[in-house]
């Protein structure tokens, strides 16, 4: 029987080959137009339903505000994002998705989707259930 330690290291090696698929396939399908820091700032802009402030969006993904400032520049570059004067405090600045920020990120989840779908279909419906429960339990803090 394998020791703990290996198939720990198994499963790693494993589901950062898994996500190195998704983001090979969202490269292929946008070259390197959006980077995988940069889809964390739209998916966090958007989950977020509002804008937030550069301070905010930096806490949410767990990054230096400085590091959240220079994908924030560059999604902006892209016209991705639009900062706003904070109506509340004249010294911060407000960060929102654009139109064009909207539509690239809802293409780019449904290209992870049929990444995903199409890994998955080499499984039951039954496997995959059991496969998202216990991801679930692994993910949940």
């Amino acid at each position: 029987m394998p020791e703990a330690e290996d198939i720990a290291e198994q499963i790693a090696g494993l589901l950062d080959g898994i996500v190195r698929r998704q983001r090979r396939a969202s490269r292929e399908e946008f070259g390197e137009r959006v980077t995988h820091g940069q889809f964390r700032v739209l998916r966090t802009l958007d989950g977020a339903g509002a804008a937030l402030r550069l301070s905010e969006l930096a806490a949410r993904l767990g990054i230096v505000p400085r590091s959240a400032t220079s994908v924030v520049d560059d999604l902006e570059s892209a016209g991705l994002v639009a900062r706003t004067p904070d109506p509340s405090d004249r010294r911060a600045t407000l960060v929102d998705l654009t139109p064009a920020g909207r539509k690239i990120l809802s293409t780019l989840r449904e290209k992870r989707r049929a990444v995903m779908a199409e890994e998955l279909s080499r499984l039951t419906p039954e496997e995959q259930q059991t496969l998202a429960h216990l991801l679930t339990r692994l993910a949940t803090d």
